[in-house]
């Protein structure tokens, strides 16, 4: 059946920057890198303006990286690539009616890939249209300036660099007010914003909860396999004294002449930050890549404690089983009897393999003993530290959940970082290695379920799922997302305790790299 596409009777909306042209596609009307903001290199963002109608048909320019990207693990992940600059504060909308009456619940996402790369649609599952569609909400991603150019610290070096540390968290205040100020023309509620991301976008969720600017932009988050805490990305402090200087050196630039910081092509800017880097992080001082902790935020709450007004914002907090596991395993664990999975649990756990064996099978009943490698050590308990800090508060509910579907991919691998994006943004059918009979469109209903009760009242309620409970202080409750939906309580306290009790502190980047090698090779 031909779907229906119009585009010249699609009304032009006046928004606050000036207007706009957007297009309209099955039922719903699309627009696309919407500018919300604009800025010099290093300076704080000040609002979009433009002359005549902005044609709103196209994706905007996303930041630029800080090295070239390697397609990998596709499968796993897809990802689309996009033409990158500097001036990339624009949005993307889907709603279904231009209509300042409807007053329909806002989900705004905010990528990940970390502070310092990932786009608003680098991964395939990003796209908003199933979401609005089957959600009855209005969807928006935001693009911001990220690495060098959202978060290095100019300030020592004159007024006008002034929280450039944090310039690209500024971004995602500049995108949440223009929201605000014009996301009843598309139907949306500005009273009704919830903001949702993974992984560094998870980050950025808690980021802002954090930052005054903030207040009343937004009331719900979703936190999805974001939570990081010192053992895994330290909180910048300091200032930008020290590493900014270095890089003038190493560009024969005085110092008195830092402007042309400004202006120096984006890469030569990279080669030098990575050539000097090093040296100044082996100091102890701060080289950027991450939000600044100052007057404007706050800080990691795991670091420095919630700000009041962040106990008032409902949140979900999640992660995946298997987290950073990309690697492919050298076995088939589904040809393996027990003994073959406890040699091979053996070669981490030696004396301690078979009280670990008993201990998975507790946790993770139905599960395959090689798993217990995977156990995510990055997002869990990080993820239940922040829920039960935010119970704390006792003014807004926090809900934790477990994403742990094996997909029919090497041999039922376990959840892995990303897996559960098209679950949440009903794109399952996007992602090829989702394709799992009798059981992913379930999954997908009572997960994107959940989410759309939750940016619409505060609560994940869903008639396919069991009642989810609150975090409390004591009590952490965690919707197992799965084959089967259950609420288990506390059930994987003892597991991370004896893991951290024989395993030596948990190194993301080591364990990154050899991920990553293994997959190409």
């Amino acid at each position: 059946m031909v779907k229906e596409f119009r585009y010249d009777d699609v009304p032009v909306l006046e928004t606050t920057g000036g207007k706009l042209k957007g297009y309209f596609y099955n039922g719903e009307y699309i627009f696309k890198g919407v500018p919300y903001a604009e800025a010099d290199r290093f300076r704080m963002p000040r609002p979009a303006k433009w002359e005549g109608v902005k044609d709103a048909c196209s994706y905007g320019f996303v930041c630029p990286l800080m090295k070239e990207e390697t397609p990998a693990a596709e499968l796993m992940v897809p990802h689309r690539y996009w033409p990158q600059n500097e001036h990339c504060q624009n949005l993307n909308i889907w709603t279904k009616a231009l209509d300042d009456e409807k007053k329909m619940p806002v989900v705004v996402w905010l990528h990940g890939g970390g502070y310092f790369a990932g786009s608003s649609i680098e991964q395939v599952s990003y796209d908003g249209f199933n979401m609005c569609m089957n959600g009855d909400v209005v969807v928006v991603s935001v693009n911001h300036r990220l690495n060098i150019l959202g978060y290095l610290d100019l300030s020592p070096f004159g007024e006008k660099y002034k929280n450039s540390g944090n310039a690209g968290h500024a971004d995602m205040v500049a995108a949440l007010k223009w929201i605000h100020d014009n996301i009843a023309l598309f139907g949306g509620d500005p009273e009704n914003v919830t903001i949702f991301g993974q992984s560094g976008g998870g980050m950025k969720v808690a980021d802002l909860m954090q930052i005054a600017d903030a207040d009343g932009l937004f009331q719900k988050g979703l936190i999805m396999s974001g939570v990081g805490d010192k053992n895994i990305m330290p909180s910048c402090t300091g200032n930008g004294r020290a590493i900014v200087t270095e890089i003038l050196k190493e560009l024969s630039i005085p110092e008195n002449q830092v402007e042309k910081l400004e202006t120096i092509p984006y890469y030569e800017l990279v080669t030098a930050y990575t050539k000097v880097s090093p040296a100044v992080a082996a100091k102890g001082e701060y080289i950027g890549g991450c939000p600044l902790v100052n007057d404007y935020f706050k800080g990691n709450p795991l670091d420095y404690g919630f700000r009041d007004h962040a106990f008032e914002i409902p949140v979900m907090v999640g992660s995946v089983f298997g987290e950073f596991s990309f690697a492919p395993a050298s076995y088939n664990k589904n040809e393996l009897d027990e003994g073959q999975m406890k040699e091979i649990i053996r070669e981490v756990y030696g004396e301690h393999t078979d009280e670990m064996a008993d201990l998975f099978k507790e946790t993770y009943p139905g599960k395959k003993l090689t798993d217990l490698l995977l156990v995510d050590r990055v997002m869990r308990q990080p993820s239940k530290r922040l829920a039960k800090l935010h119970a704390k508060g006792k003014k807004a509910k926090a809900y934790l959940y477990d994403f742990t579907l094996e997909f029919p991919y090497q041999h039922n691998k376990i959840a892995w970082h990303c897996s559960d994006i098209p679950f949440f943004f009903h794109n399952t059918e996007l992602v090829e290695v989702c394709q799992i009979p009798d059981v992913a469109e379930k999954l997908e209903k009572q997960i994107f379920g959940a989410f759309m009760a939750f940016a619409k009242t505060g609560k994940p309620e869903c008639a396919e799922l069991p009642s989810w409970e609150e975090v409390t202080p004591d009590v952490e409750p965690t919707m197992i997302f799965d084959r089967k939906c259950e609420i288990r309580y506390n059930f994987d306290d003892k597991l991370f305790e004896k893991i951290d009790s024989i395993l030596p502190p948990f190194n993301l980047m080591e364990m990154m790299a050899n991920d990553e090698n293994a997959i190409q090779h």
